[in-house]
């Protein structure tokens, strides 16, 4: 087999590999269809074989086929259109809707992954071509794959905020947990089922950054949203007076979550909204402004 064929063939496995790794499913379950599994994999497939040939095809000379790069990513825009109409499309289904900046965030992750595989397969290729030997490009791809996981990573809101247990109490027909006003509920049955099965939690900046982070609605849905799913919701479609609610305190930058969920437990539901990600549309470091440092003195 010629050097060529080698570099081209391991960037291609390397690649796909490594977009197989990152569609690992976590407890969101998304992907979850195995259609949509099935694209994923396929366009990961075709951004691996662009990038294994790059190198060869530059080596050879033969500049046009790196055109076809610009082509993919153009491609590439698409997947995040895809993601981001189909999930639009199941909102209406959710009991507790994700939101609009977490859905663009998950498809910013999809189009971000496929320029990730090409790295990988540009990387392994381009170390085997140089080489000559597919087990050098191997031993540099496999490293690759595992940063490119690493990269995939982001913040959680537990690195942002500390994430404490609360007690609800009413005041006649409002609700409050601690100093926190969440709503007004007029029905007895209504406030006697969160007396008995509400749970509640405080969640407090640790600085600046994270008090900006979680003024954020879409961040504040994301949460809602995630610890729903995890710990199941006291609700139907006809009962909008369960969905689960975080108002925040613009004294202080503290966010107050009240939640009647189906499991109860009160260190699973701080555990929840520890690992809700930090949606990137919400990321802002006023402390890293002079104005921001200066104000929070």
């Amino acid at each position: 087999m010629n050097r060529d064929l080698t570099a081209i063939l391991l960037g291609v496995v390397m690649g796909t590999l490594a977009r197989f790794l990152m569609l690992r499913r976590d407890v969101r379950q998304y992907p979850s269809y195995p259609h949509s599994v099935v694209n994923h994999l396929a366009l990961g497939f075709v951004a691996a074989t662009l990038g294994a040939v790059a190198v060869p095809a530059i080596a050879a000379r033969e500049f046009t086929a790196v055109t076809f790069l610009a082509l993919a990513a153009t491609q590439f825009r698409e997947v995040r259109n895809m993601e981001r109409e189909m999930l639009k499309s199941l909102e209406h289904s959710q009991l507790v809707s994700r939101g609009p900046d977490f859905i663009e965030g998950i498809a910013r992750t999809f189009e971000a992954r496929n320029y990730l595989v090409m790295l990988v397969a540009v990387t392994a290729s381009g170390i085997s071509f140089v080489s000559g030997s597919w087990l050098i490009g191997l031993a540099t791809g496999v490293p690759v794959i595992f940063i490119a996981r690493r990269l995939m990573k982001g913040r959680v809101i537990g690195d942002i905020a500390r994430v404490r247990s609360a007690r609800h109490r009413f005041e006649g027909p409002n609700i409050f947990v601690e100093d926190i006003h969440i709503m007004n509920l007029g029905l007895p049955e209504i406030r006697e089922t969160y007396h008995r099965l509400a749970r509640a939690a405080v969640l407090e900046p640790f600085d600046d950054n994270g008090r900006e982070i979680l003024a954020n609605v879409g961040q504040r849905q994301a949460i809602a949203h995630d610890t729903a799913t995890l710990l199941g919701i006291h609700r139907d479609v006809d009962t909008a007076e369960f969905t689960p609610l975080l108002r925040r305190n613009p004294e202080s930058g503290r966010v107050a979550m009240l939640i009647v969920p189906i499991e109860p437990d009160e260190e699973c539901l701080l555990e929840a909204i520890r690992n809700v990600p930090v949606l990137e549309s919400a990321r802002v470091k006023p402390l890293a402004a002079k104005a921001g440092k200066c104000a929070s003195d």
